[in-house]
């Protein structure tokens, strides 16, 4: 091999196994044909909490440095559970001193944008319970594909005297509309797969021995162009939505205000004390 093209093949080599994708505690990584796989293994719920944020942070970052992968596919290892929600004792801890409007995006606001702005094409496969922060995430991806009668799409924030902070309330409202948005986040109540798919709140919603075998052929055939060209055809759709930064910065404030109200604080602590976080509480087996 002359020397020229074995240096490049070194380099090349150096270069994916320091994208080897290793160390994840909490997801599963594989990449194969241009396509990177991450699965969420985080029992009991998949709680987006601090450890779960900073591997999928992690993951964003390095799948953005790498120009192998084309599409990246999120899903779950518990068929029950996407992600249940974030933390509730992560929210209830955040600080209260502070209602002003930022002119930065906030932790979770950035977290999620991570996925948004990726130049990759990303799907996000929803089989069970998508809660809260869970469901906010999943809204970030460019797809989303659920399971019939399985899956579980909400944003329950109201009900404990907050409101969406992870760019529910931008979100929401561009992929169903304002007065479906609104039913979501006031009326804190789950969305079917089915109802999910007719609102556009998902893509697809296809029977759970179908749905991977869907989401694979897709990913493949979005695979087999180049990253460039799909990274130019999101940046072009993305100009028909428009910018959803500045929503961010608002729903972010009206956030922080929300949780600095005594009875946001009372009923996130009550909904803790009642067993949240818990399985079956999370399941629908046990009800304030």
């Amino acid at each position: 091999m002359p020397f020229k093209r074995k240096r490049q093949f070194v380099i090349h080599v150096a270069y994916r196994l320091a994208m080897a994708y290793d160390d994840y505690q909490l997801l599963h990584v594989a990449v194969d044909g241009g396509i990177c796989r991450a699965t969420i293994d985080h029992p009991p719920i998949n709680l987006l909490d601090v450890p779960l944020i900073g591997e999928i942070g992690r993951l964003a970052r390095e799948v953005a440095a790498d120009a192998d992968v084309r599409v990246l596919i999120v899903d779950s290892a518990d068929p029950e559970f996407f992600i249940a929600h974030a933390d509730v004792e992560l929210i209830a801890g955040l600080p209260t001193d502070d209602t002003s409007l930022h002119d930065e995006l906030s932790m979770f606001h950035a977290f999620t944008e991570q996925f948004s702005t990726l130049p990759q094409a990303t799907i996000a496969v929803i089989e069970g319970v998508c809660r809260g922060g869970g469901s906010e995430f999943a809204m970030a991806f460019d797809m989303r594909y659920a399971a019939l009668n399985k899956a579980r799409l909400g944003q329950p924030e109201v009900a404990v005297g907050i409101i969406p902070g992870g760019g529910g309330t931008q979100r929401l409202p561009r992929l169903v509309g304002r007065g479906r948005a609104l039913e979501v986040i006031l009326g804190c109540m789950d969305v079917d797969a089915a109802t999910a798919e007719s609102w556009g709140y998902v893509d697809r919603a296809l029977p759970a021995d179908e749905l991977r075998r869907f989401v694979d052929t897709l990913a493949a055939r979005i695979a087999s162009s180049p990253l460039e060209a799909i990274s130019r055809a999101k940046r072009a759709v993305d100009a028909a939505i428009g910018d959803v930064t500045m929503g961010l910065r608002v729903e972010d404030q009206l956030f922080r205000d929300a949780l600095a109200q005594p009875v946001a604080r009372e009923r996130l602590q009550a909904i803790l004390d009642a067993g949240a976080q818990t399985r079956e509480f999370e399941l629908g087996e046990i009800r304030l």
